[in-house]
């Protein structure tokens, strides 16, 4: 008689528990690209261009791969943070590297307070001002944050993906179905337009997000794997479901600029505030009127989540970077603390007097994370060749074609760019 083997359901839910448990600084960074890469980047890419830039999109999101990887290679594989290998490598690279962090962590975090703040007016039992919608929200992630409560931030970031998601991709459903509403003789600006450079390059600059953001997926990890066990595999499961998740996602999100904005005669808002409401009237016009608060919700957590991990990830990474210019020992939840206050700090101040100027701020985040890009991607293609990795996270030779391939077009992109903007 032959044996029958009974899967232990214990075993299973064990088993279950144990992959849910694995996910943490993927989905992270996942929340923190989706705020402005996706929900403003993407869209506004599908609105303009149509479908035109889709290529363009899935092309970046597969160069930058192996420099965003790198982040959790080289931590699993020396146990220490990408800032501490460019450290290593010259106090020149950490100087530059905390320099440009102060400028996005200041830039970034405005921002999204601002568009949080914007949605979170929709809904709002309470007729207040952006500013003080914004130093609300503020005070409930510095409280969150504070509090050490980095479990609840990296289960808040998994509610909030799978919401955006399943919205999301409903949305995206709903439009197919009722077809876009351009006319039939309507023709999108071409991407082949020198013009378009601009618009291309502020894209790719945060898709799917700054590639400094490899530094914060770095420190998230080395933070679990203090609380947790996390195999090589759990932790390259968990980056590749984050990665690829952001990277169809942005597709997504470009679809709907494609099929209910592109066309449809309606001017895009260049201010932060108006849109974020037009985004919200995007997701409503598709589904339903009866949906528009509920998307609200959904956009506002969308965008506090990211704002949230922004915060955390960079403050982190700053503080780090600091203790390493001062030779101190490092994790020291004050220094953290101190970074936290004064970006924060800074960040309300610049919304209160700059309000107007934010998108255009926040355009300039984006060009000067396209700019350094490529200065990134070696800086972690080098770390990982000299650090004589074993196993799964020594490159392989299919990733060393797709390292050389993706700097090739970063650096290229990069020189285009700089005859457009300065020697044209």
């Amino acid at each position: 008689m032959e044996n029958v083997t009974t899967a232990n359901p214990a075993t299973n839910t064990n088993r279950l528990k144990d992959i849910l448990n694995s996910f943490g600084p993927g989905i992270m960074m996942a929340t923190a690209a989706v705020g402005g890469s996706h929900l403003v980047a993407s869209t506004k890419a599908g609105a303009i261009y149509g479908w035109q830039l889709a290529i363009i999109i899935l092309l970046v999101n597969l160069f930058k791969y192996p420099f965003f990887r790198a982040g959790i290679q080289y931590t699993m594989g020396t146990g220490k943070s990408l800032i501490e290998g460019y450290s290593i490598m010259g106090r020149g690279y950490l100087w530059v590297y905390t320099i440009l962090m102060v400028i996005a962590s200041i830039v970034s975090t405005a921002a999204l307070l601002m568009f949080s703040a914007s949605l979170f007016g929709y809904f709002s039992p309470f007729d207040l001002s952006i500013t003080a919608n914004a130093g609300i929200i503020l005070t409930v992630c510095l409280a969150i944050l504070f509090g050490g409560h980095y479990s609840a931030l990296s289960s808040l970031s998994k509610v909030i993906m799978l919401v955006l998601v399943v919205a999301t991709v409903s949305a995206a459903i709903i439009a197919f179905s009722k077809g876009a509403v351009a006319p039939a003789d309507f023709q999108s600006p071409s991407i082949w337009d020198i013009s378009a450079i601009g618009f291309i390059v502020i894209m790719m600059g945060w898709m799917p997000g700054p590639i400094e953001v490899s530094s914060l997926t770095s420190m998230w990890l080395k933070k679990q794997r203090e609380e947790q066990d996390v195999s090589e595999k759990q932790a390259l499961f968990d980056f590749n479901v984050g990665y690829i998740g952001t990277a169809l996602l942005a597709i997504v999100f470009l679809a709907l600029g494609a099929l209910v904005l592109n066309g449809s005669g309606e001017t895009l808002k260049s201010s932060g505030i108006g849109f974020s409401h037009q985004l919200v009237s995007m997701y409503a016009s598709t589904i339903g009127e009866w949906s528009r608060y509920l998307i609200a919700v959904v956009a506002f957590f969308c965008i506090f989540g990211s704002t949230i991990t922004v915060i955390d990830g960079y403050c982190r990474s700053l503080s780090e970077a600091h203790l390493l210019i001062q030779r101190k020992p490092l994790d020291q939840r004050k220094n953290h603390i101190i970074w936290m206050s004064v970006v924060s700090a800074i960040a309300m101040i610049v919304l209160l007097f700059f309000t107007a100027k934010l998108m255009t701020m926040l355009d300039f985040a984006m060009v000067l994370a396209f700019i350094t890009t490529p200065v990134f991607a070696l800086l972690n293609y080098r770390l990982l060749v000299t650090s004589n990795l074993k196993g799964k996270l020594a490159l392989s030779p299919f990733m060393k074609i797709l390292s050389w391939a993706g700097l090739a077009y970063l650096f290229i992109f990069l020189a285009v760019f700089i005859w457009w903007k300065w020697l044209m």
